[in-house]
């Protein structure tokens, strides 16, 4: 299972953020304070850390420096939406960055970009009678190879990392396609049709009205 820490002072924030990352799916621990961090870097090993930057007793940018010492990525979680501190941040070495205040959906997204992009993705996924190999880019159902197109794949991905989330056609699209969603065209719908038709996943993967759809589980 994929493990996340998250670095962050701000008590409220830090278990909102963990209760939606362990709902999708991921490992959760969370360091109150920069020393904190550092120390949980220095013992245990994560694939990902999410990173605030002004922080007790070590800032941000020093937490960084542990993370890169162990190549860990990091995305840095801010109030601090200033261009300038979201170009250092960057030089220094973090993947991303999110200015607070950000939504879930939005947050969840990024996550899976930076895991896909360093290779730190669940290698085998499950759901029902379906199996995915995301080295081979393989899917079985019933032992049986299904014949997904890419964008089909990637979007049987997404719902998977996502259960039981709504998702909005606007994030749909952005992470499938990796473009802007235009609010017009049925590219998504037509995908998703295709896609629960290909699987039998008619009643798990549902329409939410004026919304997009959800995986239930």
């Amino acid at each position: 299972m994929i493990k996340i820490l998250i670095v962050e002072d701000e008590e409220p924030i830090a278990n909102l953020i963990r209760m939606n990352l362990v709902k999708a799916g991921y490992q959760c621990e969370i360091a109150s304070d920069g020393e904190l961090a550092a120390d949980a870097i220095s013992e245990r090993s994560f694939d990902l850390i999410l990173l605030d930057i002004m922080l007790p007793k070590l800032n941000g940018y020093e937490v960084l420096e542990y993370a890169k010492s162990v190549d860990t990525p990091v995305i840095f979680l801010t109030a601090m939406g200033e261009t300038g501190q979201k170009v250092k941040g960057l030089r220094l070495g973090a993947e991303d960055y999110i200015a607070k205040p950000f939504e879930i959906a939005e947050l969840l997204a990024r996550v899976e970009t930076v895991l896909r992009r360093c290779k730190k993705t669940d290698r085998q996924l499950r759901f029902l009678n379906i199996d995915i190999d995301t080295d081979s880019r393989t899917v079985l159902q019933d032992g049986h190879p299904v014949d997904l197109t890419t964008k089909e794949y990637e979007l049987l991905l997404l719902f998977l990392r996502n259960k039981n989330r709504a998702l909005y056609r606007e994030t749909i699209y952005e992470n499938v396609w990796g473009g802007e969603y235009s609010g017009t065209g049925r590219t998504v719908d037509l995908h998703v049709q295709r896609l629960k038709k290909k699987l039998g996943l008619e009643e798990h993967i549902v329409a939410i009205y004026k919304v997009g759809y959800r995986l239930v589980c």
